[in-house]
């Protein structure tokens, strides 16, 4: 880590301010010299970068500019996973085999805890082969 690292606190701070400044070779510097990042590493520091800002409670006011960036770049399901919220760009398609009801796809391939359990679709715990639940 860099030379004044003053904990998470101030990593997060000192990362803030790069990221503020909208410059990927900033960020990449930043974190190579904070031993963040490998001096080779490929990295897309410009997707990193607006994927970030998306994610810092400290830049809320570039939330917007980091999601319509992250959208047009093919980063459809970052920005959502990290912004916590559909896409409008999307919003028509449910491409990801939800149900439209808000929550039942988790991503990742999960699946909502409520959603196809116990081996038959729409049947729940208990409900196996048509029988009904003992109580």
């Amino acid at each position: 880590m860099g030379a004044d690292s003053g904990g998470a606190a101030g990593f997060r701070g000192r990362l803030d301010a790069v990221l503020r400044q909208r410059d990927p070779e900033a960020l990449r510097a930043f974190l190579v010299a904070e031993g963040q990042w490998q001096p080779d590493a490929t990295t897309d520091a410009e997707a990193a970068m607006w994927m970030m800002i998306a994610a810092s409670r400290a830049l809320v006011g570039m939330h917007g500019e980091a999601e319509r960036w992250l959208m047009s770049h093919g980063h459809e399901v970052e920005a959502q996973a990290i912004l916590g919220r559909p896409s409008r760009a999307g919003a028509g398609a449910q491409r990801s085999g939800s149900s439209g009801k808000g929550g039942a796809h988790l991503g990742g391939g999960q699946q909502h805890p409520r959603q196809n359990r116990g081996g038959q679709h729409g049947q729940g715990p208990g409900k196996q082969h048509g029988q009904p639940r003992k109580r």
